[in-house]
């Protein structure tokens, strides 16, 4: 099984305008186009440097409370992007419901404020290249705090916090109603504490919708932290095909990464800790490696079955997982019964391939349900039974983890998992820290003694406005 796999573009530019003084920098031959960096202390200046705003500038809000909508209708260029910030990180405060408007505008940054109150935030399918970051999402409205429908997006550095009403944290869509936004990047946010009550419709992050599943969005999610991400029972939902969702940190959440829709998302080198969080899938043609569920009081990862075999019609069913790979992974889960096929549906899983994982329970099967055309080998269990694992394809022994930076689960020394992997993989040439698998490689997500930094949980320092 051999998938190619294409990194999404990223066409939004960083400021590259160093902070100055002068209102207008001039020199021979750049008088009339050179970039500026205006200061503005009230709506009437921020109003007016926003109309006249050019590819390069800067405009620096002063600290305060505005309760008005900026209305942003300029376009940077790639290069030059036209800035929007916050003089003081976080010192801005946006209040009103729809904080921010854009036009049909392109290569625009946002950066460094402050939404609270009743303030939300969406960039509309006729934008493109918009970057948001360092800011922070702080009202507790209901609904969305914010939704990207632009293409070629990135979403940067932002804290999402305390949001106890439904709606979502992040809503990734796209044109009409089937459409997604194509090439978002979602990267080094910290999505902390949504603890909605209700049972359904408080995700942290939401790609796609149901109707939205079939559009391919080639975004990359990478490198969030999700801590106490409890409005719902999935943290990330992923509801569009074609994605990559790796190195992100899953803390003490009952929210799960969950590919509840769509095809084609590769899943890495996640880390899901504590909680009841796990991995689940539903859909093709899906790739699952190089990830660690640990301490997980849920189930750590359903291979899901599904109402409908192939949804064609992009309805609210369950689709049955078909033609998927779960390898080198490593599942430990402090209940009984680590891993399932989803059979209490309709249509089971098929053509499942299960390979070269570790899966560490507290008693029960390890493994539970069925499907059809199932490949297992090469897994290491213990702690329970096999259950539905056919014989010849595990071996039932300590893996001898034992914890590495930040706790994380690792092969010791004299592991029966070391060099034991079986059956060649070739996009598994990586390990959870990114570093090469040599010789005979090793089962589940870590390659004992490979050279090279740990990976490790994140945490607050590592994300959100403050963050490197």
């Amino acid at each position: 099984m051999e998938r190619r796999w294409r990194r999404s573009l990223l066409l939004v530019a960083g400021s590259a305008v160093a902070l100055g003084t002068p209102a207008i920098l001039a020199w021979p031959g750049f008088a009339a186009t050179a970039p500026r960096t205006m200061s503005v202390s009230s709506p009437a200046t921020l109003a007016s440097a926003l109309a006249t705003a050019r590819p390069g500038d800067r405009i620096l809000v002063a600290d305060g409370s505005y309760g008005t909508p900026l209305t942003l209708t300029r376009s940077g260029t790639a290069t030059a992007p036209i800035t929007i910030a916050a003089r003081n990180t976080g010192g801005v405060r946006l209040t009103d419901a729809d904080a921010i408007r854009f036009g049909t505008v392109s290569n625009v940054v946002v950066e460094g404020f402050t939404f609270t109150g009743d303030a939300s935030l969406t960039v509309p399918p006729a934008a493109a290249a918009v970057r948001i970051t360092r800011n922070t999402f702080a009202s507790n409205r209901s609904g969305n705090l914010v939704t990207v429908s632009a293409d070629n997006s990135e979403v940067d550095h932002n804290a999402f916090l305390n949001k106890s009403t439904a709606g979502v944290y992040l809503q990734i869509s796209g044109p009409g109603s089937s459409g997604m936004a194509k090439n978002v990047h979602i990267h080094h946010n910290w999505f902390f504490n949504h603890h909605f009550g209700g049972a359904n419709g408080g995700e942290s992050l939401r790609l796609g919708l149901s109707g939205r599943q079939h559009a391919d969005a080639h975004a990359l999610v990478e490198l969030n932290l999700f801590e106490k991400a409890n409005g719902d029972s999935e943290a990330i939902s992923v509801k569009s095909s074609d994605n990559i969702v790796r190195y992100n940190t899953i803390l003490n959440s009952r929210g799960t990464l969950s590919l509840r829709h769509g095809w084609g998302t590769l899943v890495e080198g996640n880390l899901l800790i504590g909680g009841t969080t796990g991995i689940r899938f539903f859909g093709n043609n899906h790739v699952v490696i190089n990830n660690v569920v640990q301490g997980t009081t849920g189930q750590a990862l359903e291979i899901g079955g599904g109402e409908i075999r192939d949804d064609t019609r992009s309805t609210r069913a369950h689709e049955a997982a078909d033609h998927c790979l779960v390898a080198f992974n490593t599942f430990q889960s402090s209940r009984a019964g680590a891993a399932r096929y989803g059979s209490d549906k309709k249509f089971d899983p098929s053509d499942i391939t299960l390979a070269d994982n570790i899966f560490v329970d507290r008693g029960g099967a390890l493994l539970t349900g069925t499907g059809t055309q199932l490949r297992d080998e090469g897994n290491v269990l213990f702690g329970g039974t096999p259950g539905s694992f056919p014989k010849g394809t595990f071996r039932m022994v300590d893996p001898r983890l034992v914890p590495g930076d930040g706790g994380l689960l690792r092969l010791s020394s004299g592991s029966p998992a070391i060099d034991a992997g079986v059956g060649g993989y070739p996009m598994v040439s990586l390990d959870m820290d990114g570093q090469s698998r040599t010789g005979p490689k090793d089962v589940g997500a870590d390659e004992f003694g490979a050279a090279g930094p740990q990976h490790r949980p994140l945490t607050a320092a590592d994300v959100g406005p403050k963050a490197p």
